[in-house]
C-alpha cells in the first residue's frame, strides 16, 4: 500500500519549513510568491492532500453540513437538497446527504454519526414521532434546523409549508369541480404532514357544508409509488369508490394512476387525482397531474441559512435568534383533476 504523503514531505520537497507549507494551504497571502509557487509545485507534484480531519480538531469547527430526510428517492427532498447544498457551497462548506428511509432507528444512526464527525450542524426532517432521537441528538450541542417540520414546543429554527392550507386547497378544487365523496391516500399517519393536510382537507370540506364522511382515508406505510398503486387497488374494490381522490404525495398520485390506467379506469373523467409536493414527474406523467406546488428548494435554501446564521452567532460574528419560517404552498391545476361533474 502506498504510504500517504504529509506536510513533512511537501516541506522537504520545497526546502521550506512546514510552517510555511501551512501558510500556504491557510493563509497563501502571507507567503512570497516564488515561494508560494515552488510550495505549490510540490504539493502537485506529490499529490499531497490536506487532512480534513486533522484540520477540524484543531480548528473545533468542521465544513460539513449534515442534511437528513425522510426519503431521497422522493424528489421533493432532491430538490431540498440541492437549495440546502447551494447555500452551503456559498459558504465554503459541504453537505453530507442522508436518507432515513422513513425509520426512526436509522434517523437515530445517522444523527449519531453527525455527531461523531462533529458536522457544522444539521438539517433534519425528522421520522421519529416520540422526539426521542432529537433529544439525544441535542445533547450534543450541535445547531440544527427542522425541514418541512414546524418547531412545536422547541427552541430550535424550522422552515416548513402551511401543510395544513395546502391540504385545503386540494380539497376546495375538487369541491369546485363538483365532488363530494373523495379519497385521501394519506401515508404513514405518524407523520405531521400526513395529519396537517388531512386537517386541511377536512375544514375545507366543514367551509363548504360538508361532513368528515365525505373523506374516505386510505393510510400507506411509506410514502412512495409501489403505496401509491396498493392504494390504488383497495380502492378499486370499494363498493362505493369515490369520484375523486386527494394523495399526501405526487409519489402516491403517481401510484395511483399506475393503478387507475392498468384497470382501465379514466383519469379524470372516472376518478380525479390530485397530488402534493408538485415534483418534476408530475407535470410529465401520462395524465399531468394536479398537484399543490411546494418551494422545496427555497425550503432547503433558507433551512441552511438559518444554520450558518446559528453557528455563525456561536463565534461571536452575528446574532441570531431562533425562529419558525412558514411557506405558502400553490395549487397547480394540471389535467388529472379537469373533469366536469
Amino acid at each position: 500500500m502506498a504510504q500517504s504523503v504529509g506536510i513533512k514531505d511537501v516541506a522537504r520537497a520545497a526546502g521550506v519549513s512546514v510552517g510555511t507549507v501551512s501558510n500556504v494551504i491557510n493563509r497563501p497571502d502571507t507567503v512570497a510568491t516564488e515561494t508560494r509557487a515552488r510550495v505549490q509545485s510540490a504539493i502537485d507534484r506529490l499529490g499531497y492532500v490536506r487532512s480534513e480531519s486533522a484540520r477540524q480538531l484543531r480548528a473545533g469547527r468542521s465544513r460539513i453540513m449534515g442534511l437528513l430526510v425522510l426519503d431521497m428517492g422522493n424528489p421533493f427532498f432532491v430538490d431540498v437538497a440541492r437549495g440546502a447544498e447551494r447555500a452551503a457551497r456559498e459558504a465554503g462548506l459541504g453537505v453530507m446527504v442522508c436518507n432515513s428511509a422513513q425509520s426512526a432507528g436509522e434517523e437515530a444512526d445517522y444523527l449519531s454519526l453527525f455527531a461523531e464527525q462533529r458536522v457544522r450542524g444539521v438539517l433534519l426532517t425528522p421520522t421519529d414521532a416520540s422526539g426521542r432521537n432529537i433529544d439525544t441528538f441535542r445533547r450534543h450541542n450541535i445547531p440544527f434546523v427542522l425541514v418541512d417540520r414546524v418547531a412545536e414546543g422547541t427552541t430550535e429554527c424550522s422552515v416548513s409549508v402551511d401543510d395544513v392550507a395546502g391540504g385545503a386547497l386540494a380539497i376546495r378544487h375538487l369541491i369546485d369541480a363538483g365532488h363530494r365523496s373523495i379519497a385521501y391516500v394519506s401515508g404513514p399517519p405518524g407523520l405531521n404532514q400526513v395529519r396537517d393536510r388531512r386537517t386541511g382537507a377536512l375544514n375545507a370540506l366543514a367551509e363548504a357544508g360538508l361532513g368528515p364522511e365525505c373523506l374516505r382515508e386510505l393510510p400507506t406505510e411509506r410514502l412512495d409509488v409501489a403505496a401509491g398503486r396498493d392504494a390504488g387497488a383497495r380502492l378499486l374494490g370499494l363498493a362505493d369508490r369515490p369520484t375523486a381522490v386527494f394523495c399526501a404525495n405526487d409519489l402516491l398520485a403517481l401510484g395511483v394512476l399506475q393503478a387507475m390506467y392498468a384497470a382501465g379506469i379514466t383519469v379524470p373523467d372516472d376518478l380525479a387525482i390530485v397530488g402534493y409536493d408538485d415534483i418534476e414527474f408530475a407535470a410529465a406523467a401520462a395524465v399531468p397531474l394536479t398537484s399543490v406546488r411546494q418551494p422545496a428548494v427555497t425550503m432547503g435554501a433558507l433551512a441552511a441559512e438559518l444554520l450558518l446564521e446559528e453557528t455563525e452567532a456561536e463565534t461571536g460574528t452575528k446574532r441570531h435568534d431562533h425562529r419558525r419560517v412558514v411557506l405558502q404552498p400553490e395549487l397547480v391545476v394540471r389535467r388529472s383533476s379537469l373533469s366536469a361533474r
